[in-house]
């Protein structure tokens, strides 16, 4: 089959490797339909994720079709369609039991293994591990680009941003970076009812696409002089309540430390490449909850029961399409998101 082929910092292939195969009676095998590129795989082909060797099939996010089962799989039957989850999920282990599923210990200690430390659904076919409880049923009459996004980016935005920040009714929200995750993470907030969802960035574009299609309420570009002060101006208490961080960057994180008001909470979202200078000295007093963490995608049933109930729509993040055989053209397009007005890239069979 073809896949798209990590072979160190900087280098990718679009080229023939061979067809995965049942390894383990819980495995399932699915034929990929519709992918796409996570701002992760962006982190490893930079290097920042040593731990995906050269030779890794990239990618982590898939709807398709099951072509083969184990023979411990008696949940799911060849022909079903599913939604991969990002996170693979034995079900068992301490981790799992408590709903943390992100650090499966039947997985190597992480359940983040797709297109890490096993290979990913960039490709025409992949092997699930633990595939009774590491995939998702598809309702019928949903499209892939319906729930191709609950693979990951938008139970990320949720989990991560919306549940770890606590959000709550009448919140003034901030979230820092209006790209696929953050917009995810605005979306998601609007079911806890807010008072204001401010989407901050650099990019116009994208800072346009969070106040038309995912309910932020103002949106301010951190290019302008005196953008926290307009920020403040926004919060009832002269700071949020709720500040995300979807960059992964150190100043972005920076600046949710100066946004947030004391007893408020900073939720990390976005993955970082370097360290970052926590300022305790500032914040202790202040009774600032900060919180991080890798994306467990338990919440992703829920989230398509709402997209099937018409409750939620986040169609609107795919902005450019390509074949799957067009992978390394996405990859310059996703790669270079803000010349291309680019939110997320859709590749389909």
């Amino acid at each position: 089959m073809k896949a798209l082929v990590y072979h160190g910092p900087g280098k990718k292939a679009w080229e023939d490797v061979p067809d995965p195969v049942i390894q383990d009676p819980n495995d399932v095998i699915v034929r990929v339909e519709t992918t796409t590129i996570c701002g992760t795989d962006l982190h490893i082909l930079k290097g920042d994720v040593p731990a995906v060797t050269d030779g890794r099939v990239l990618g982590h996010e898939a709807v398709g079709t099951i072509v083969e089962v184990g023979s411990g799989v008696s949940k799911f039957k060849v022909g079903h369609r599913v939604v991969v989850n990002c996170i693979t999920t034995c079900g068992t282990c301490a981790y799992c039991r408590i709903g943390s599923p992100s650090h499966c210990q039947s997985t190597g200690g992480i359940g983040w293994i797709l297109g890490h430390l096993v290979d990913g659904t960039q490709a025409e076919y992949v092997r699930i591990p633990f595939g009774e409880t590491s995939l998702h049923s598809i309702p019928t009459g949903l499209s892939d680009e319906e729930v191709i996004f609950m693979s990951d980016i938008i139970p990320t935005g949720y989990e991560m941003g919306v549940l770890n920040g606590q959000v709550k009714p009448g919140d003034d929200v901030v979230v820092i970076g209006a790209g696929p995750v953050g917009l995810s993470a605005m979306v998601t907030a609007g079911f806890m009812g807010p008072r204001t969802i401010i989407a901050v960035d650099l990019d116009p574009f994208r800072l346009d696409a969070a106040v038309k299609g995912f309910g932020a309420t103002h949106a301010i570009n951190s290019g302008q002089d005196g953008w926290m002060d307009q920020v403040r101006a926004l919060c009832r208490h002269g700071g949020a309540d709720v500040v995300m961080e979807a960059v992964g960057i150190p100043p972005t994180l920076e600046a949710a430390f100066q946004l947030v008001r004391p007893t408020g909470h900073v939720a990390n979202i976005g993955v970082h490449g370097k360290p970052v200078t926590l300022p305790i000295d500032e914040l202790w007093i202040q009774n600032i909850t900060v919180t991080m963490g890798l994306v467990n995608g338990v919440s992703a049933p829920t989230l398509i029961d709402l997209v099937d109930a018409g409750k939620l729509s986040v169609k609107k993040l795919a902005t450019h399409r390509f074949r799957l055989d067009q992978m390394l053209e996405a990859y310059d397009v996703f790669g270079n998101a803000a010349a291309n007005h680019a939110l997320k890239v859709i590749l389909q069979v």
